[in-house]
């Protein structure tokens, strides 16, 4: 049983600093915040994550993992590679939808001279991680030459963060989808 709740109250944490992450970056992981939300006193949290540097990495790490299996569920569910592509967008616009978050990894990417280096490295893993996802989807769907399918996928995945960060920028998630469009009519994204 108490094993059963150190690890509920350690999901607890990171849940907590992952949405303290995503309205705030990687500045907004306050340990004192974090104990309000999950019910625990503030030296409670150096239990789990002896520093902020700790929790900030493990939030980062869990988030890339996350988004991993998330775009290996759009693969699965996609009818073709197309079909995934075309449905890529969303993970970024389900940020907006929850009062208007921002991908943790965009986030924290802009607080990169603040991050400590195992930090950084879980953020770079985000975009790699997405990168290499778009890089398959591309090859796969016969859209890009293998040999060109790195620059194409950076390209999606810059383009569709940086949708995410106008749209929140101006709590317009209507902003988001129209520049979403806009990459589509352009042959960035698959129509």
């Amino acid at each position: 049983m108490a094993a059963t709740l150190k690890a509920n109250v350690r999901e607890a944490i990171l849940s907590a600093a992952k949405d303290a992450a995503m309205a705030y970056g990687y500045g907004g992981i306050n340990f004192r915040d974090l104990a309000e939300a999950v019910g625990i006193k503030a030296a409670s949290i150096n239990y789990y994550f002896a520093n902020k540097a700790l929790l900030g990495e493990a939030v980062a790490r869990r988030y890339w993992e996350d988004i991993s299996r998330d775009l290996e569920a759009i693969s699965m569910g996609a009818q073709s590679p197309i079909d995934a592509l075309k449905k890529y967008p969303g993970i970024f616009r389900l940020s907006l939808e929850r009062n208007n978050r921002m991908c943790l990894s965009s986030f924290m990417a802009t607080e990169h001279g603040e991050l400590p280096d195992p930090v950084l490295k879980e953020v770079q893993a985000f975009a790699d991680v997405n990168a290499a996802w778009i890089r398959k989807q591309l090859v796969d769907a016969q859209l890009v030459d293998p040999v060109d399918s790195e620059s194409r996928a950076r390209a999606i995945y810059a383009a569709v963060a940086g949708a995410q960060i106008m749209a929140r920028s101006r709590s317009d998630i209507n902003l988001f989808d129209s520049l979403i469009e806009s990459y589509q009519k352009v042959g960035l994204l698959p129509n």
